[in-house]
């Protein structure tokens, strides 16, 4: 499916090529911590299948990811809107994108939980789809 999106100022705008039916939800501290929510929706993304139209992101490197590798968190610059997630360093790979900041957001509907071990009390049974307590 063709998604394209941009951040609240519209600085920053993309478009790529996503899967709908690989839309998740995340309950990691990582996610509540930096969207100030108790979750994040995301949908993944071939790093070949994405592009920046506009604008420059700035990017946030988080270095103690429980994998232990760091990841990169993309946000606008001006208006910090969170953009996606990648791989760190010249390593390329699957992107994790803000559904937030899709245009098409309202036709990808989380199909699994990620992360449910960290997730509030009030959240674990609410919605009735596949759950992972990691990922």
């Amino acid at each position: 499916m063709h998604v394209d999106g941009r951040c609240h100022c519209g600085y920053v705008t993309f478009k790529g090529e996503v899967d709908p039916e690989e839309v998740s939800i995340c309950h990691c501290t990582d996610c509540q911590d930096i969207s100030g929510s108790a979750f994040r929706v995301n949908v993944p993304v071939a790093a070949e299948n994405f592009r920046i139209i506009a604008g420059e992101p700035a990017i946030y490197v988080k270095h103690s990811a429980e994998s232990g590798k760091p990841r990169e968190n993309a946000f606008c610059p001006r208006c910090g809107s969170a953009l996606y997630a990648a791989p760190h360093g010249p390593e390329t790979g699957i992107l994790m994108l803000r559904v937030g900041a899709l245009r098409q957001r309202d036709q990808l509907q989380p199909r699994a939980q990620n992360w449910v071990r960290s997730a509030q009390s009030w959240m674990r049974d609410r919605l009735p789809i596949p759950k992972n307590e990691k990922i």
